[in-house]
């Protein structure tokens, strides 16, 4: 396991409770108890935890960043991806578009088009309603207010049901060895659900993505066909990506 993954599994440790005991965290990731100090006054000095003797406490919680507020966070960025990304798409096809506000400007940029969208987007929901041309199918599930989605067994079982030439998917991290990640397994299934039921998938994701290390893994380049991200994404990582067989698209 990679320190970065592990610091990650260690901080969402000490924020699943009131917080964490070294002893107790180096048993559950199988780790020296020095692995765990040097863990934790690393992440008590990047401000994610505060230390305390024996452990750690989560910091105050914060107030998180709402829906629309996460949409207009580099919406710049994010609306240049959406138009790349919408370039690649043909009238007529079937389309799985994921969660995320990233995916949100995509689908502004599909107004007017004819095409079939598969989404447990709402975000995505309430920009194509009104599109006569567009065919809605929304996946049912549990609504998250928060993220603007549905989730849950409901649209994960729908997801079986239906096939796409394209699947575009969002991340909140692209690790240094090329993995998609998330935060949390519930969105996990679902994102899994829609590689499995697309022809091609896209992954969308702005440079600031990359790097975060997130807790749960979705995929690797060799489940993706394209990336689109903007011109400030690390062009190591992205040379990788080409390397590994997948299109990058610099937007």
């Amino acid at each position: 396991m990679l320190a970065a993954e592990r610091r990650a599994l260690v901080c969402q440790s000490v924020g699943a409770g009131r917080g964490a005991t070294v002893a107790g965290l180096a048993r559950q990731l199988s780790v020296s108890h020095m692995t765990i100090r040097r863990d934790l006054e690393t992440l008590a000095r990047e401000g994610k935890l505060a230390r305390v003797h024996g452990g750690a406490l989560p910091l105050p919680a914060r107030p998180a960043a709402t829906f629309a507020q996460n949409v207009a966070h580099r919406a710049a960025e994010k609306e240049r991806i959406g138009a790349a990304a919408a370039a690649l798409i043909h009238d007529g096809e079937t389309l799985l578009l994921d969660v995320g506000t990233t995916v949100l400007h995509l689908a502004r940029h599909l107004r007017g088009r004819s095409l079939r969208v598969i989404t447990a987007n709402l975000g995505v929901l309430d920009a194509l309603l009104s599109e006569p041309s567009i065919e809605l199918i929304l996946l049912g599930g549990v609504v998250n207010r928060h993220y603007a989605s549905l989730g849950g067994f409901l649209a994960e079982e729908s997801l079986q049901q239906v096939r796409a030439d394209r699947a575009f998917i969002s991340a909140a991290g692209v690790r240094d060895d090329l993995s998609v990640l998330d935060d949390t397994a519930v969105d996990v299934r679902i994102k899994r659900g829609m590689l499995a039921a697309a022809a091609e998938v896209i992954l969308v994701a702005d440079s600031e993505k990359f790097g975060e290390v997130r807790p749960v893994r979705v995929c690797g380049p060799a489940d993706i066909h394209v990336l689109v991200t903007d011109s400030a994404a690390p062009e190591p990582l992205l040379t990788a990506f080409e390397a590994a067989g997948v299109r990058v698209i610099r937007a």
